[in-house]
């Protein structure tokens, strides 16, 4: 363990800082809307870049979670209030933005009987109200399982469906709070079963524990769901408290990771060590409209777009 808690971080790994008056506009706005952003609250590296670059990934439902993930920043407790006017607050931030791929993530609410789902629902309609051309992306939590929280989800036609299941199935209990690796490909499967056109994603971190065989299985279990986007990037270990790094992975084997993931069919795949669930979200997207052939393309998917990428945790 102790090997594991001082691994030295490699040469290869470094994040570009920058704060220029971008950065500084986006934080001001952010603060002056009381709006909270995954980049923040789980501390990706990308942040600068993404800021400066007047990208974000908005996180709705508050900034307190009620699970303890061991690879995960944002804070954890019992949330006391749900905020109605949150989804109004959000759409004028990416229209003031000039969004045209808006990521929406949030906090596990487990104390919310819809897990938060009317309130994702609230948030997608609202930017769509404001921007109608802009595509809207979920990053959804699992909701418990809740079949019916995620209809109310997909019957607000997101643009995207992103749901992570982070690492192997071996894994996932020590990893995740109360999430389940199961639950997730269950999760993904419902989706495209309520509206097979809807595009679904999903994030695999690295440098857990993970072995070379099991990474592949996750990514066989995700296409036979029918997941069409996939995301791969290197664990980073927020703070001392946190789950401990097993490995960096170098970019040779994500790039390998890759050529995998392409071979299994999806759509676009995302692997370097720095990646994060919806990082160049809006590259990602077009990638995986480009690649498809045969299927016809709903009409949401087709959206034009000019900017907006967006920046999250895995």
């Amino acid at each position: 363990m102790k090997q594991k808690e001082t691994l030295k971080k490699p040469d290869w790994l470094r994040i570009r800082l920058a704060t220029d008056g971008n950065y500084a506009e986006i934080k001001e706005m952010m603060r002056s809307k009381t709006l909270h952003t995954v980049c923040e609250e789980a501390r990706c590296p990308n942040i600068y870049e993404c800021w400066s670059n007047r990208t974000a990934t908005f996180m709705i439902l508050g900034d307190i979670c009620t699970r303890a993930c061991r690879f995960c920043a944002v804070k954890t407790g019992m949330p006391t209030e749900l905020d109605l006017g949150e989804p109004e607050r959000v759409a004028e931030a990416a229209e003031q933005m000039n969004l045209q791929h808006c990521v929406v993530t949030s906090v596990a609410r487990d104390d919310l009987k819809d897990g938060g789902a009317s309130i994702f629902a609230a948030t997608i309609k609202a930017i769509r109200k404001r921007m109608p051309f802009c595509r809207v992306e979920v990053l959804i939590p699992d909701f418990l399982g809740n079949r019916d929280s995620l209809q109310i989800v997909m019957d607000a036609n997101p643009d995207i469906l992103n749901h992570n299941v982070e690492t192997v199935e071996r894994l996932s209990d020590r990893v995740r709070a109360r999430a389940k690796y199961r639950r997730t490909i269950e999760l993904l499967a419902r989706a495209k079963e309520m509206k097979p056109k809807i595009p679904t994603k999903s994030s695999i971190m690295l440098g857990v524990g993970e072995e070379w065989d099991e990474i592949l299985q996750t990514m066989d279990d995700l296409r036979a769901v029918d997941v069409n986007i996939l995301t791969l990037g290197q664990y980073l270990q927020p703070t001392p408290k946190h789950m401990p790094i097993s490995r960096y992975v170098h970019p040779d084997e994500f790039a390998k990771l890759k050529e995998e993931g392409l071979k299994r069919g999806f759509r676009h795949v995302e692997s370097a060590p720095l990646v994060r669930s919806s990082y160049h979200a809006h590259e990602q997207t077009d990638s995986a409209n480009a690649a498809i052939t045969a299927e016809p393309v709903p009409m949401d998917f087709e959206r034009g777009m000019s900017s907006g990428a967006c920046s999250s945790g895995i």
